[in-house]
């Protein structure tokens, strides 16, 4: 699967994202999202989101480095 399509699933789904950006999610918004599982995330907008895509990568590189000491400490 493509990293920007677990992102999204991650983030609760296209409806959920296409929401969180403002997009209009009876007028396209929602397949703009969805489109974006298979050609990417638009550098653009998640520079333009920090808030959306920043934290779900915050919490996944925590996840990482949390797994990281466990193994350490083993």
């Amino acid at each position: 699967m493509h990293t920007d399509a677990q992102l999204i699933d991650d983030l609760g789904g296209s409806a959920k994202v296409a929401a969180l950006l403002g997009y209009d999610t009876k007028g396209g918004g929602i397949q703009r999202v969805d489109n974006w599982k298979r050609r990417g995330i638009p550098p653009r907008v998640k520079l333009d989101h920090p808030q959306v895509f920043l934290a779900q990568l915050r919490r996944e590189q925590a996840g990482q480095r949390a797994s990281q000491l466990v193994e350490q400490a083993a």
